[in-house]
């Protein structure tokens, strides 16, 4: 393109080999892409309006080739993604080393740059606007096009002897950041660049539009950062786009120490003050391109895109120690408890990634600090069955339980089933107690139900002497007789107040799912299948899952269902109080011989006051 075809088409040659550039309204944009498209409607490639460019794959292409490409690009959700489609245009015509977008960031004064190769790799590096010798900053404080053969300005060994073009990018008459494009005939085409820069100006800026609007929806009205939802929304998209991609995604959980006492002691202000400090500390240090959220009441989550486990563990451990070397009055030190998952190393699901970064998070908090540093914890560090990993996961399951579903419960019941087939002795019994554990987390009402059902019965199983491989059978089937609850749900398990008809067929489904489906295809387990699957039958024939009747009751099962009442009835419960020993005491007498066992009442409640002991 001559100087007279520039000229011509709104630009100005200045000094230093640049040109400036007259932005391009939205309007007439519109209009002259529109006058291009309908003018070569029955018209050959001479005609005027029609402009061509110089390739070295296409000496004679006409502009409304490309312009037909770039119409052609279906909406997308993310910008990056609408860059690589323009840079494919660009390659489908011209044999181009690199495309680079670079968007100002007013907050930290430099123009972040994405650039892209030919093979498909991503660079990225920040470039501040305080480097005026810099071309790249040269080109978006002036607004000028610049041409350059040598592109050592980019620090990227690769990109060494590319002739380039760099164009603002200029939208509503405001330049948002610079496009840059390798191409041995970028002065011939500058117009078709400049064309191509206004209009991708004007898509980022729209993009940028559209961020802003959904932030307000997105954002955490304390923090400034995106909320659970915003939050969610933007896992979901980084997922799927980690999966085409092939790359590792991590995610980092933090929970901010001691906010429910501050917020006790201190007052609420004084806890927002302590989470504000914390979000604004790491919003200023994750890196261009991590997502930051206020994931819960005093829980931050960060997204990290194409991050390793070793990556976000450095990424956690310079957070925590930036927020340590804050003090805050009458509080001390910021701590927090850190936990990391990584797709796909540790799970390809979405949900699962949220419940391993948690627990790993949970397990951080139980570690506690060392040398003053958090204990910075990855769901790749620890045994699934070690004890604090499964009481962690019992806390996360307490707390999320009703959005996990039972899918994960049937993975968690195969994961133990083939990680268990063969166990025997006192790891069998750490083991059921992990599992009893986090089936209770399922009802805050009935933390350590099992626990306490299984010291009872094995008191019970003493006190008529029974014979000590008998007496563990039973304190073992009783920490699991509960174990089919595993698969009720959770709107039944939790209600206040009776169950309704329909309610209750699903709940006398739980000795029979404990039966089938966690003992039985388990070896080591199959003799408490007894325990489990009748502690709910009657004397008078009147319980169920079978409406057995006092002779076809096992004995251990007649134990269990004495001990599992009376724990209930001293227990507090969503409707009640739990009750004093003696009205506890009343109940079973009152039900001695229909409903439970008399003999074995009559020694119940003789051991009941010391069962506490």
């Amino acid at each position: 393109m001559n100087e007279q075809q520039i000229k011509d088409s709104g630009n100005k040659i200045t000094a230093n080999n640049s040109v400036t550039t007259t932005p391009i309204s939205p309007k007439n944009l519109v209009s002259k892409v529109n006058s291009l498209t309908s003018a070569t409607k029955g018209s050959s490639l001479n005609n005027p309006q029609l402009k061509s460019f110089s390739t070295e794959k296409n000496k004679t292409l006409s502009y409304k080739v490309v312009i037909d490409e770039l119409i052609k690009i279906t909406p997308i959700n993310n910008i990056n993604e609408y860059y690589s489609k323009i840079y494919g245009i660009i390659c489908q015509f011209i044999d181009s080393g690199f495309f680079a977008i670079g968007l100002y960031k007013e907050k930290s004064a430099c123009i972040n740059l994405r650039l892209q190769d030919k093979l498909g790799n991503f660079y990225s590096t920040k470039v501040f606007v305080k480097d005026t010798d810099n071309p790249i900053v040269d080109s978006f404080l002036n607004k000028k096009i610049i041409y350059k053969d040598d592109v050592s300005f980019l620090k990227l060994a690769y990109f060494k002897n590319n002739s380039i073009i760099i164009l603002p990018m200029v939208s509503v008459n405001k330049c948002i950041g610079v496009m840059i494009i390798a191409d041995n005939y970028a002065r011939q085409n500058a117009e078709l660049y400049t064309m191509l820069s206004n209009y991708v100006s004007l898509v980022a800026h729209n993009f940028e539009l559209l961020e802003t609007g959904d932030r307000y929806v997105n954002t955490d009205n304390l923090t400034l950062l995106y909320n659970h939802r915003g939050f969610q929304e933007i896992l979901s998209d980084e997922l799927s786009r980690a999966k085409t991609s092939k790359q590792r995604l991590s995610i980092l959980m933090l929970d901010i120490c001691n906010i429910t006492k501050i917020n006790r002691e201190m007052g609420h202000a004084k806890g927002d003050e302590v989470i504000k400090l914390v979000a604004e500390n790491v919003r200023k240090n994750v890196r261009e391109g991590d997502i930051a959220a206020r994931y819960g009441g005093d829980e931050l989550a960060v997204v990290l895109p194409n991050t390793s486990v070793e990556q976000a563990k450095y990424i956690a451990e310079y957070l925590t120690y930036s927020l340590s070397c804050f003090y805050i009055d009458d509080v001390g030190p910021v701590k927090v408890s850190v936990g990391i998952s990584t797709y796909p190393d540790c799970s390809d699901d979405k949900e699962k990634l949220l419940i391993l970064a948690e627990q790993a998070m949970y397990i951080s908090k139980a570690k506690g600090y060392k040398d003053g540093m958090s204990a910075i914890i990855s769901s790749a560090d620890f045994s699934f069955w070690d004890e604090v990993a499964l009481k962690s996961y019992a806390e996360v399951i307490s707390k999320r339980h009703s959005q996990l579903g039972i899918n994960f419960e049937d993975e968690l019941l195969a994961k133990f089933n083939t990680d268990h087939a063969d166990i025997s002795g006192n790891r069998i019994f750490e083991i059921a107690t992990s599992l009893a554990g986090a089936i209770d987390a399922k009802d805050p009402y009935t933390k350590d139900h099992s626990a306490k059902v299984s010291h009872y019965s094995e008191a019970l199983a003493r006190a008529i002497n029974l014979p000590e491989e008998e007496v563990e059978r039973i304190r073992l089937g009783a920490l699991l007789h509960d174990v089919g609850k595993i698969g009720i749900p959770e709107t039944v398990l939790k209600k206040e107040g009776p169950l309704s008809d329909e309610e209750w067929i699903i709940m006398k489904q739980h000795p029979s799912i404990g039966a089938e489906k966690v003992l039985m295809p388990n070896p080591s387990l199959r003799d408490l299948i007894p325990i489990v699957k009748y502690h709910h039958e009657r004397i008078d024939g009147k319980g169920y899952p079978e409406g057995l009747s006092n002779g076809n009751i096992p004995l251990a099962a007649k134990i269990v269902a004495i001990a599992d009442t009376y724990h209930a009835l001293t227990s507090d419960r969503p409707y009640r109080k739990g009750m004093n020993i003696e009205r506890a005491i009343s109940i079973l007498e009152e039900g001695a011989g229909s409903q439970w066992d008399a003999d074995l009442v009559r020694t119940f409640i003789g051991i009941a006051p010391s069962l506490g002991l």
